[in-house]
């Protein structure tokens, strides 16, 4: 098929990567811990641990998995846990032993708990104890056998550890009671874990390497069959992305402040930057903006991925214009769409322009990115990863013409082997050809760049005219007296659907009068918002996705 995107690509950038460079991830995570065994790999409230720490601590829990607990290849284990150093342990260490992470959010109800964990058939779950709690109303509903437990400061240097232990159980009241008969502490998994014999388990590209459960919002969550191969093939890609600008190997730093459960920290930052032998900084409670701020403060970082909600809050924190950005040189933006007026605004308060990239779940997850070369915001997703293909679709699957809006869909190593026992979702989404169907709808340029316009379930049909959320979204973002907008449409008897925003104030003395001023601007007519509605705070995903669903409940 015709590519026109290669003719946009960077000098550096490679048409196709290599996807049988490393068997598994683990050979990736073995290669890095041996080549930057002195230097940090991750920092976590005051302590950092080296690659060789990792390395040694991986290898005890692995052991433990394997011959205390007797666990085997292929077996699930769920780690329900924000960025703390017991993270890349567990997940690591997991994987030696040859086992399926299911990344768990800590903040599931038991109902979401008790589906992923039934579904995904868990034996084992790592449970940070401030939400042991949820895990001990259904755990019996489950075929969870082995229990592992953490505290928030299990892995931080003495003092600290206690410091933080005692403060977060008695002071802030986090943990709140719990009975898991049976259960074992991290610490002591470790401790014992250094005097068994090392775990063996031999992988291959076909193995599955995550479990990572997507759609929660748009009916039952299902597990995504990420595979060893789907995950080297997605290090591969954005490694050799990122290699277009001036990396150093062993040197950079990245922030981490998006949980590493998510896919999207989990691979750029967990994962490629590791082959990098970069430090990634996590920061454990990203929502509190002043802390995080003041953590930024100590350390010269050189990359920073997030989602817009996030560094449009970061901006409106004091402090954070003061920061030393002078070794940053990449800031990725993902996980809902970058809006001109953040980016604009991160540009010009850190130097480095908002690269927007693009993905799924399902696409491990990166699927097109911008150069990193990009002077500002383009209003693009940018371009296929090297070995990826893109196509804009019509309903009936055949392919559009530049510049026509249609369905996007991606082909390449990178698309999930299929949901985990749905067959039928599987063949929903994957069609025979290979082609993921993302449910975006998006154009294509003649240079190859792709633009999201919108989801299909999100469009408004405003008297037969599409309006799409974004793009309204964007609009009034630009207010001055706007801090965050989320769109969506309502019945109408006279257009059949209209345009309502929900906006929380920048400017307390922001009016109804002026919104619609501004819109009348910006937009033509069909577009323009016909209710209007102010709060104190938009509802958001834990990733900082705003929940438009639960817009249409207010």
């Amino acid at each position: 098929m015709d590519k026109p995107w290669l003719k946009s690509y960077p000098e550096s950038a490679p048409e196709e990567i290599d996807v049988d460079a490393y068997s598994s991830v683990v050979e990736i995570f073995n290669e890095a811990c041996t080549k930057f065994a002195d230097k940090p790999a991750f920092h976590n409230m005051g302590t950092t641990m080296s690659f060789a720490e990792l390395d040694k601590q991986t290898k005890q829990f692995a052991s433990w998995l394997q011959h205390e607990a007797g666990l085997k290849k292929g077996d699930r284990i769920a780690i329900m846990m924000p960025n703390l150093l017991q993270y890349p342990v567990a997940v690591f260490g997991a994987m030696r032993a040859g086992l399926i992470i299911v990344n768990t959010n800590p903040l599931y109800t038991d109902r979401e708990l008790e589906h992923q964990l039934t579904d995904s058939g868990a034996k084992a779950i790592v449970v940070v104890e401030a939400f042991a709690h949820t895990l001990a109303q259904i755990i019996d509903k489950t075929d969870v056998q082995t229990v592992i437990t953490t505290r928030f400061g299990d892995m931080l240097s003495f003092p600290k550890s206690i410091l933080v232990n005692l403060v977060i159980k008695y002071v802030k009241k986090m943990v709140p009671p719990f009975s898991l008969p049976g259960s074992h502490s991290f610490k002591d998994v470790l401790a014992k874990g250094a005097t068994l014999p090392e775990a063996v388990a031999e992988l291959s590209q076909s193995d599955i390497a995550f479990l990572q459960y997507t759609g929660g919002t748009t009916g039952v969550a299902k597990g995504a069959m990420l595979s060893h191969r789907n995950m080297v093939a997605n290090i591969q890609q954005a490694y050799a992305w990122v290699n277009t600008t001036d990396q150093k190997e062993g040197e950079e730093i990245i922030v981490t402040a998006l949980p590493l459960y998510h896919i999207f920290a989990l691979t750029a930052n967990g994962l490629t930057y590791m082959k990098l032998g970069a430090m990634n900084l996590l920061i454990t409670n990203p929502r509190d903006m002043p802390g995080f701020v003041k953590e930024l403060q100590k350390f010269k970082f050189t990359a920073f991925t997030g989602v817009n909600t996030l560094f449009n809050g970061l901006m409106n924190t004091p402090g954070f214009d003061k920061l030393d950005f002078s070794g940053l040189k990449l800031t990725l933006g993902g996980g809902m769409a970058v809006q001109k007026a953040v980016a604009d605004r991160w540009k010009e308060i850190t130097g480095v322009p908002l690269v927007e990239a693009y993905g799924l779940t399902e696409t491990s997850p990166a699927a097109c990115i911008n150069p990193m070369t990009i002077e500002g915001f383009n209003d693009s997703i940018g371009l296929p990863l090297p070995s990826t293909e893109g196509s804009i679709r019509d309903p009936d699957n055949n392919p559009l013409p530049v510049g026509e809006a249609g369905e996007l869909c991606i082909r390449g190593p990178q698309v999930m082997e299929g949901y985990w026992q749905r067959p039928d979702e599987t063949a929903k989404t994957i069609d025979s050809d290979g082609w993921l169907h993302t449910g975006d709808i998006a154009i294509m340029n003649e240079d190859g760049f792709f633009k999201i316009v919108d989801r299909l379930k999100d469009m408004i049909l405003v008297s037969g005219f599409n309006v799409y959320p974004n793009e309204v979204e964007a609009v009034i973002a630009m207010h001055p007296g706007v801090l965050e907008v989320g769109a969506i449409g309502i019945p109408d008897g006279h257009s059949g659907e209209a345009v309502k925003v929900v906006i929380v104030k920048k400017d307390p003395d922001l009016t109804e009068e002026s919104v619609l001023a501004h819109c009348k601007e910006e937009l033509t007519g069909y577009k323009r918002p016909k209710v209007i509605q102010f709060v104190d705070e938009l509802p958001k995903t834990n990733v900082g996705k705003i929940l438009r669903r639960e817009l249409r409940e207010l």
